[in-house]
């Protein structure tokens, strides 16, 4: 199947950076509607450090893992053919570096601020990764480079 193809079967219509910057905004706006507290100053301070961590953790994660993808040539597009299967850096810990530093810094950023109703609707997006766009991946994966990703799937989780 070429590209065209499969971008038109695939269950991803907008690209998955866009759809976590699209949740966290929603939750800015539902927010700003329905604003929930999360208590004392104590608690707003735990969470402004919780959120420091998971921001740069995950930008860390993120980044890096792009920068591989960029380095070995091959494409972070879920419905085009990869050209390297990459099992090193983060990918030695898990599958999905890219996913799970992206949900690590917009989580951060709304545990930070703190924009609550942001949370759940990141955990759906990364519910959504999971069961739709994942699978999608993992299927190319299988196909170009079957033996070696069956290895590195017993090796490496598919999150942590």
């Amino acid at each position: 199947m070429d590209d065209d193809a499969n971008k038109a079967h695939s269950p991803l219509r907008i690209p998955v950076p866009w759809l976590f910057v699209i949740a966290y905004m929603a939750g800015i706006v539902v927010q700003f509607v329905l604003p929930v507290s999360i208590g004392s100053s104590v608690w707003v301070a735990i969470a402004q450090s919780l959120g420091v961590v998971m921001l740069t953790v995950g930008a860390i994660l993120a980044v890096w893992a792009q920068w591989i993808f960029r380095k070995v040539h091959t494409t972070t597009v879920p419905y085009e053919t990869p050209t390297r299967l990459v099992d090193w850096g983060p990918y030695r810990f898990t599958r999905n570096p890219m996913y799970l530093g992206l949900f690590l810094f917009f989580g951060g950023i709304s545990v930070g601020f703190p924009f609550v109703w942001s949370i759940p609707l990141l955990v759906a997006v990364l519910i959504y990764v999971n069961a739709a766009v994942v699978p999608v991946e993992e299927g190319h994966l299988r196909e170009n480079f079957s033996e070696a990703y069956h290895l590195y799937c017993h090796k490496v989780r598919r999150w942590v």
